[in-house]
């Protein structure tokens, strides 16, 4: 079994996630199975909690996991999925051990960080290394198949329990079995345009005190580094040249795994692991290289706006905005994703801030194609309903996803069926017309892990349905829920006799899954979160449809059977 565990340092977010992923990208194309394991050192359980300002998107698995964001690229990248004890965090590790503690596991041992927190994190690792991730269930066999991020960086007061796991693991698993990869960041400060190494230098140091020596140096930077720069830190950092890689700003993350190819990482880590690949890039690596290319030739533009609530941080819709660039890609279209934030739509910011109002609007109305994510809270709402009754009435491509879906079913009781006081009872728990209801059985009062979430099966109710024909005419789809809040089953009849179809229901029926308005190009709503599960070569088919809706060519591809057309 390899290791490779991925450090980062000088700042937090400099992008091990994507470094990781990419590795194991490269790894899994020369016939190696891949797996990976984020540990993030805070105090909660799971993501589930988290404000998306907080640390961007919580990411759900099939297992119902709420992780993250960095999960998901691994999901993307390795084509890969994964469990909810990939991710480990320090409440999970502290939890483990003082249930074991209570049990009477360690009877008369004192329960310390070390040995007994060290020595749990290097079990749940080695453990977790071993269980299947892909399609073949078959069990990892190199280990560098799985790849560990240490999240935030090295020197963090809260990290260090896992430093000294990792520091003493690096001794059990062997030399020739675990690997260190060290990102840090080479800054070029503007005043002088100089590319700075000292950072460099003092994270590898820190590391090293710690007790880790990093094999690869991965400097990420602005521009491409010069090659004096790569000598300094080579000497100063005490590896060979080749040793240090560097990663530059590119225009698309497909372009990472074949910046670090170029530089020989492959060659590096078959001799420093003693793997049985071969030198020669494979077929799958063709491929990315292939994506990357022509994601940078696209000339034709397709704008979608994205009304949601969390729009000042872009990771918040991580997911979301992978899974419309992946169908973008696949129809040869460059995205122009518009980020709007709802509560600017609304008749309040007109009076508060007309000109943030307008601009809002004109962003809307200007789209191709109107997108309304997943959320929570009643914050923004109005603003929502605002862009789904424009899209509705102006026969724009439109896609709702969880709440956007709940909020469609909303504004089309208000405006088509007069409902005027129509609201989900998460807003108004007392309105006269709940059209969506919460579900008693996910809502028993604690917050964390209480929805309704993972894979679930969605069963198509018509054989006339446009989603059904963008999933390959399947009689039933699996996709990734997290939500707490459904639509009211007891009212969904009057609104297929206006002609919203609800076309996909829950394995016993009772729960609305999908839906889809009659004589619109593209009126769908989805229950679940088919983002989570878009891959660059295989995009979700709901945001695929939105972006052949916004395009034009939704009805030629559905007359061509499903088949894009040639490259």
């Amino acid at each position: 079994m390899k290791y490779i565990l991925v450090t980062g340092g000088v700042i937090s977010g400099i992008g091990k996630g994507i470094i990781a992923s990419s590795i194991g990208t490269i790894l899994k194309s020369c016939g190696l199975r891949v797996t990976a394991i984020k540990i993030d050192p805070y105090i909660n359980i799971d993501a589930g909690t988290f404000s998306p300002y907080e640390h961007g998107e919580v990411f759900v698995l099939n297992d119902g996991g709420e992780v993250d964001l960095d999960l998901g690229n691994y999901e993307r990248f390795l084509d890969i999925n994964l469990y909810k004890d990939n991710n480990i965090t320090t409440g999970k590790i502290y939890q483990h051990v003082i249930n074991k503690e209570r049990h009477g596991d360690y009877l008369g041992k004192t329960v310390q960080v070390v040995p007994h927190i060290t020595d749990a994190v290097q079990e749940w690792v080695m453990n977790q290394a071993k269980v299947p991730v892909d399609d073949d269930r078959k069990e990892p066999q190199i280990c560098i198949q799985t790849l560990f991020q240490l999240g935030g960086t090295i020197g963090d007061i809260e990290g260090m329990p896992f430093v000294e796991a990792f520091r003493q693991f690096q001794f059990k698993a062997k030399r020739e079995n675990f690997c260190n990869i060290h990102v840090s960041l080479v800054p070029q400060p503007s005043a002088t345009g100089e590319q700075k190494t000292k950072p460099t230098q003092n994270s590898v140091r820190a590391l090293r005190g710690l007790g880790l020596s990093p094999d690869l140096i991965v400097c990420r930077s602005a521009k491409p580094i010069e090659m004096a720069v790569k000598e300094k830190i080579s000497m100063f950092c005490h590896v060979e040249p080749e040793q240090v890689i560097f990663i530059h700003d590119v225009s698309s993350t497909y372009r990472v795994p074949i910046l670090l190819e170029e530089q020989g990482i492959m060659r590096y880590l078959k001799q420093r692991l003693n793997l049985p690949i071969d030198d020669q890039p494979s077929d799958l690596l063709m491929k990315w290289k292939k994506m990357a290319d022509r994601y940078e030739r696209l000339l034709k533009v397709c704008s979608i706006a994205l009304v949601g609530k969390y729009t000042k941080l872009s990771d918040c819709y991580a997911s979301v905005f992978k899974a419309l660039e992946h169908s973008a890609l696949a129809i040869n279209h460059k995205l122009d994703l518009m980020y709007i934030d709802s509560t600017e739509l609304e008749r309040s910011t007109e009076a508060e801030n007309s000109v943030k109002y307008h601009q809002a609007w004109q962003k809307l109305c200007k789209a191709d194609g109107i997108l309304v994510p997943g959320g929570f809270g009643i914050k923004g709402t109005e603003g929502k309903l605002q862009a789904i009754s424009w899209a509705r009435t102006k026969k724009k491509p439109f896609l709702g996803v969880c709440l956007g879906m709940q909020l469609a079913v909303v504004e089309f009781a208000r405006n088509c069926l007069d409902w005027k006081d129509a609201n989900s009872t998460e807003f108004d728990p007392d309105t006269k017309n709940p059209v969506v209801i919460d579900m008693p059985e996910h809502n028993p009062g604690d917050m964390g892990g209480t929805m309704r979430l993972g894979k679930r099966k969605t069963v198509f109710k018509t054989q006339n349905s446009v989603l059904r024909k963008l999933y390959g005419d399947e009689m039933f789809v699996e996709e990734r829920h997290r939500h707490r809040y459904e639509v009211n089953p007891e009212l969904t009849h009057c609104f297929e006799e206006k002609g919203l179809k609800f076309v996909g229901h829950d394995t016993e029926g009772n729960r609305m899954e999908m839906i889809e308005l009659e004589n619109h190009p593209y009126f769908v709503g989805v229950q679940f979160h088919p983002e989570f599960s878009s891959r660059p070569m295989k995009p979700s088919p709901p945001y695929l449809g939105l972006l052949l809706a916004a395009t034009g060519t939704l009805n030629a591809y559905l007359q061509r059977g499903c088949k894009l057309s040639p490259r």
